[in-house]
């Protein structure tokens, strides 16, 4: 695995909870790609309120019919990488948006075994928690 650091790009994927991809959720589909595709990373985020392009609020709050609440994917990764993923979203988003952002990478750590099990910290191998 790869340690990242330094300048990045973050690519922000707004869709709709309930947007699919042969029968199964878009954003699995997009993060089950960026993973193939050996990215660092991507997280999704559910939200619990918003609105798109059809200017109907959806929202999760109690006593709302409202469904589809919005879903950011969030990948981040080397510009270079990034943008050579960029190809597989323009296949997947029919409606949707996608933001790009210039990040910083403070620390990335990745599965190398140097992550201590207690405290969910990395570069304390060997060394006793506190």
């Amino acid at each position: 695995m790869t340690r990242l650091t330094g300048s990045a790009l973050r690519v922000t994927v707004y869709v709709g909870e309930n947007d699919t991809w042969h029968h199964k959720p878009l954003y699995t589909e997009i993060v089950h790609r960026a993973h193939a595709a050996g990215l660092a990373g991507a997280s999704v985020f559910r939200g619990i309120e918003g609105f798109g392009a059809s200017s109907l609020i959806h929202t999760s709050r109690l006593l709302s019919l409202s469904e589809n609440l919005p879903v950011a994917v969030v990948i981040v990764d080397t510009e270079a990488r990034v943008r050579e993923f960029l190809p597989q979203l323009d296949e997947l988003i029919t409606e949707g948006l996608v933001t790009l952002d210039d990040c910083e990478v403070i620390r990335y750590a990745g599965r190398d075994g140097t992550r201590d099990a207690d405290r969910g910290r990395t570069g304390m191998k060997g060394k006793k928690s506190l």
